[in-house]
């Protein structure tokens, strides 16, 4: 799995070059990483995506036998006043 990281120096560096003064973009930097890292938690993993695709298919099976029943009492309920039984 490729880890992404925020290069601070490289940042600050190009912020410099671009006119910022030197605290500043080391405060820019800093807050840049600040935010890419606490977003970075909220990202959803592999794990998660398996987990989540199994309970996927264990609601989709369950509702599919669901389905299956009500169709079957509706027809037998159909058939009984059909046939007055």
């Amino acid at each position: 799995m490729t880890t992404n990281t925020f290069d601070t120096l490289a940042a600050a560096r190009d912020l410099e070059a671009a006119g910022v003064e030197r605290v500043q973009a080391e405060a820019h930097a800093a807050a840049i990483r600040t935010a890419v890292e606490s977003t970075r938690s909220d990202l959803a993993t592999q794990a998660d995506l398996a987990a989540l695709e199994v309970r996927l298919v264990k609601w989709g099976v369950g509702l599919a036998i669901a389905a299956a029943g009500i169709t079957t009492a509706a027809v037998l309920g159909a058939l009984r006043l059909v046939l007055g039984a």
